[in-house]
């Protein structure tokens, strides 16, 4: 399979799970072995005496009317099993693996449940697609090792329906690329839900479509890759407050101080037009993530600022809802506009939880949104209130925050700690509420410039890990949170995650020639030049992250990207003209990732900045180097070796 994993994860796991037996496991059973090292834990695991044995010989044997089940089974046998397994429909035989769908366990097993037996063929029996699918996963760990599993038979069904991952592509660019093996990894872990926070190139406002969006293309894309995984995309626009990607350029919607000074991240919901405008980039992007939940945030809608300041909101609530009506009066009837907006095309609706205050007093929220709670204090209402008004309620608390160059969740205290979703930030519930769908990990770029992808895609290793121990609920897999990484990393990514080659060239100096023999080189003003016949030549090193930098020959300059508008420190403005400075092992806009040219570009290679995710272009008046969305193709056929 894919690597051995004998010894110290081995060890490791017989100590935590050798020292009680499972709810329901015999004695008998324990003598036949531990359960099975796979994450999340099995919730419920029977061993008996002896092995299955996974041979080049073994069929997929597929029992379903669901074609879904079906198309998942060839890529099961296909790409992620070792070998080629073909699928049949036919009858099972000793050494198959068995996938069968019976929608009559679905009260037992619900949507995501299933069971395994090993014995002497491998079964796994769900009620649904997406449970058949879960099974395979733990398949997929059972015979990493050689192939081989131990007998017995498991019942493994979640404890939450929401086990998420939220990613804020927000003002920033996060590539496809990145997003699918993210995905890859969530499905392996059975993780079932992704938020992300990302603005789609808009036909309804092209005022904007500045760098930072997805093309509608790429959002059916991403929407795509998400269904193939089972797993649900749920987008967001965040409106009121954070809308400065939108309202850039829509002073008129601007909220605007008391003495007139506009607010760009803020819609003034005093005006009708707001919501109109909100609700037509809503529609037009749910059609394009083609999504059954909307997230329109709500958060930080007066951070840094207070009602008093904005008095049109306090006309405008007593106007519509009486002299006892509030801003936060407005600020609820907004979001329950945009509640009925989204149910009027089938969807529900979710917002973050520090708008709700209970000053709302005139008009209560709808109590069908889903409220995200990540913090707490103050007058801020506690998810064991909100949850007693019926309202869903998921996790989604700070300490389960990554931040590019700011807090960063201790895994490791988690994990020791025992943490569940039922401890929020300023409060641990006593019970399960049946409304408290879950938990989630929230990745923001605050300092987008501070790590790359690579970085952000390793450190969140762990934490998907854990996520998915806590909210599926099985046992503890380890004593201690050594163990436990360590049973991880020996399991490793999902079998068909695209650990590519991300440094192709060896170190060295390299002429970065274009067609027409042109070349980067230094200018003045440490600009960085395309010039016609120029002997530039650049030194590629590869960085620790899967990243190169190239330094000048000439100049002794690191290419850079510090030019342009700026969001968040990510340099992201099309047409910036790119610089040489000063080269420094921490500055993450002097990395740069080599890619093969093609898609139009011709042959080669495109040199794209790991920040800002915009490629080596020439501009078309002068022939500079500038940030493009295409980028220029360097070299015939690969990087020119300088002799």
């Amino acid at each position: 399979m894919r690597k051995a994993r004998r010894g110290a994860a081995a060890a490791a796991a017989l100590v935590a799970l050798c020292a009680a037996l499972l709810p329901g496991q015999s004695a008998s059973a324990a003598d036949a072995g531990p359960p099975p090292e796979v994450l999340p834990a099995l919730r419920e695991w029977h061993g008996t005496a002896g092995e299955f044995t996974l041979t080049d010989r073994a069929r997929i044997a597929v029992d379903a009317r669901d074609g879904r089940t079906e198309s998942d089974a060839r890529r099961f046998g296909g790409t992620e099993l070792t070998g080629h397994h073909p699928v049949t429909r036919g009858r099972a035989r000793a050494g198959d693996v068995v996938l069968r769908q019976d929608p009559s366990l679905k009260g037992e097993l619900g949507a995501e449940g299933y069971r395994i037996s090993v014995g002497d063929r491998l079964t796994v029996t769900a009620a649904t697609s997406t449970g058949v699918f879960y099974g395979t996963r733990t398949v997929l760990q059972l015979l990493n090792d050689d192939g081989r599993a131990a007998r017995g038979s498991a019942t493994d069904v979640p404890a939450y329906r929401e086990r998420g991952v939220g990613v804020c592509a927000c003002y920033i660019h996060v590539s496809l690329p990145w997003f699918e093996r993210l995905m890859k990894d969530m499905a392996s872990q059975k993780l079932n839900q992704l938020w992300i926070e990302g603005k789609v190139k808009s036909d309804v406002d092209p005022k904007t479509a500045f760098w930072g969006y997805y093309t509608k293309a790429e959002a059916r894309q991403l929407a795509a890759v998400a269904a193939k995984y089972h797993i649900e995309l749920i987008p967001e626009i965040n409106s009121p407050g954070h809308m400065d990607p939108y309202l850039e350029n829509h002073p008129e919607l601007q909220l605007k101080d008391k003495d007139g000074t506009p607010s760009a991240p803020r819609l003034d919901i005093s005006k009708p037009e707001a919501l109109a405008y909100y609700t037509s980039l809503v529609d037009e992007a749910v059609k394009a993530w083609g999504a059954k939940q909307w997230h329109m945030g709500a958060d930080e809608y007066m951070i840094g600022s207070a009602y008093p300041n904005y008095p049109q909101l306090q006309a405008e609530a007593t106007k519509r809802f009486g002299d006892k009506a509030s801003p936060d009066d407005l600020f609820a009837d907004f979001i329950n506009q945009v509640d009925t907006h989204v149910k009027a095309g089938g969807r529900t609706l979710r917002i973050w939880n520090d708008g709700l205050a209970g000053k709302n007093t005139v008009v209560p929220l709808d109590r069908d949104i889903t409220v995200e709670h990540w913090t707490g204090g103050g007058s801020i209402e506690k998810p064991s209130a909100l949850l007693a008004e019926g309202r869903p309620v998921m996790n989604s608390a700070y300490s389960l925050y990554l931040v590019r160059g700011g807090f960063t969740m201790n895994t490791q205290k988690l994990y020791d700690s025992d943490w569940t979703p039922l401890r929020f930030e300023d409060e641990t519930l006593t019970g399960r509420p049946a409304n408290l769908t879950g938990a989630k990990i929230s990745l923001w770029p605050d300092s987008a410039a501070a790590e790359t992808e690579n970085e952000v895609e390793a450190k969140t290793f762990m934490p998907l890990r854990f996520l998915a121990q806590a909210t599926w609920g099985g046992p503890k897999p380890a004593a201690t949170y050594a163990g436990f990484e360590t049973l991880a990393r020996t399991l490793g990514h999902a079998p068909d995650w695209a650990n590519t080659d991300r440094t192709p060239v060896a170190d060295g100096t390299y002429r970065l020639t274009a067609p027409g023999a042109k070349s980067l080189a230094p200018a003045a003003g440490s600009g960085v030049a395309l010039v016609r016949g120029s002997t530039a030549a650049w030194t590629a090193t590869a960085t620790t992250d899967g990243y190169y930098t190239l330094k000048s020959a000439e100049s002794g300059q690191c290419l850079d990207a510090t030019r342009g508008k700026r969001y968040l420190g990510a340099p992201l403005e099309v047409g910036a003209e790119l610089s040489a400075g000063t080269c420094s092992a921490t500055a993450r806009t002097q990395r740069w990732q080599l890619e093969p040219a093609g898609n139009g570009h011709g042959h080669g290679v495109v040199i794209r900045n790991a920040i800002s995710q915009l490629a080596v272009g020439e501009r078309e008046t002068d022939g500079a180097a500038v940030q493009s969305l295409t980028g220029q193709a360097f070299g015939p056929q690969a990087l020119g070796t300088v002799s």
